[in-house]
């Protein structure tokens, strides 16, 4: 149990009559990267604040770094780095201002030092006297995650960080995070990229507060048990009239579109092939089709999942 550096049980928020965060448990060893994932206002953010002592779960217990998440919130703040949806950065300052403004938050010896090797860490040495106003997104990114080293945390918390940030910016993002995590840094990231869901050593996926799939990437699809197939076509506009055929048809859990074809996934594997039967000998129409069995993948898994849980907002409305 040493080697956990979250080891959560129960956790749950309210609001009101509205559970947000629902009875989770969650569990992540040291030096691991952790995908989590959901749809927005699944809980996430919620949970990571529970996580790092910003809020106070109704329900629940557990230890974040080995310290007791209700009773030593104020330990476990200064062992974390979290960076929030929106970065916490003053604009009218330089980078290098930034930086020294966190360091002297957190009362750390030695600022100067600091300060010049979270610089070059993340490359931001020859723009350490640029507003960050001026920042592009990436930049932005790099500088918020080196504020977020300056006190060395044991656990980074992140959330949604690479949300409009451009394909390059968030490769580089990605690559530090694995270096960090190699260093024994213990990484949660909630993300809504699927790509950088399969870049994470383990997923967590959370819909309507609730935790319903946990594991490796392969572990998650093994799980879901989905039998998926591939349709391809000639003409766009086919395979959006069958798309909106299939949609909600017995047997069908989710239908998604992957440029120019369709991924149509369900459980039943019978079921599922009856609903696609007469799309698949639909005669002169539906000449040019091209259907195939394929192998699920995370986004098939998670659109199933949604699918098929309930929505503990309408319930509590």
């Amino acid at each position: 149990m040493t080697d956990l550096a979250i080891d959560v049980r129960g956790l749950t928020k309210r609001y009101g009559t509205r559970t947000v965060v629902d009875h989770v448990d969650l569990q992540l060893g040291r030096g691991r990267i952790c995908g989590f994932l959901g749809p927005n206002g699944s809980g996430k953010t919620t949970t990571i604040r529970m996580l790092c002592g910003l809020l106070t779960p109704d329900e629940g217990e557990g230890t974040c770094l080995g310290l007791d998440m209700r009773h030593q919130a104020g330990e476990i703040k200064r062992q974390v780095g979290y960076m929030t949806q929106r970065l916490g950065l003053y604009e009218d300052l330089s980078i290098r201002q930034n930086l020294d403004f966190v360091a002297r938050l957190f009362e750390l010896d030695d600022r100067a030092r600091r300060v010049a090797e979270a610089l070059d860490r993340l490359g931001l040495s020859s723009r350490k006297d640029q507003l960050a106003g001026a920042l592009s997104g990436g930049w932005k990114q790099r500088l918020a995650l080196a504020a977020c080293l300056l006190h060395d945390p044991r656990l980074l918390l992140l959330d949604e960080q690479t949300a409009g940030v451009d394909p390059k910016a968030r490769r580089d993002f990605w690559d530090e995070i694995h270096r960090l995590a190699a260093d024994g840094i213990t990484v949660l990231v909630s993300t809504h990229y699927m790509d950088e869901a399969e870049r994470c050593h383990e997923l967590a996926y959370i819909a309507y507060g609730r935790l319903l799939a946990r594991g490796t990437q392969r572990e998650i699809i093994d799980q879901a048990g989905l039998t998926v197939w591939a349709l391809r076509a000639d003409d766009p506009q086919r395979l959006t009239e069958i798309s909106t055929a299939l949609n909600g048809a017995d047997g069908v859990l989710s239908v998604a579109a992957f440029g120019n074809s369709l991924h149509v996934a369900g459980q039943d594997e019978a079921a599922l092939k009856r609903a696609i039967a007469p799309h698949r000998d639909g005669g002169q129409q539906d000449r040019g089709l091209r259907w195939e069995r394929a192998e699920a993948n995370l986004e098939d898994v998670f659109i199933s999942l949604i699918s098929r849980t309930p929505d503990n907002f309408e319930a509590a409305s």
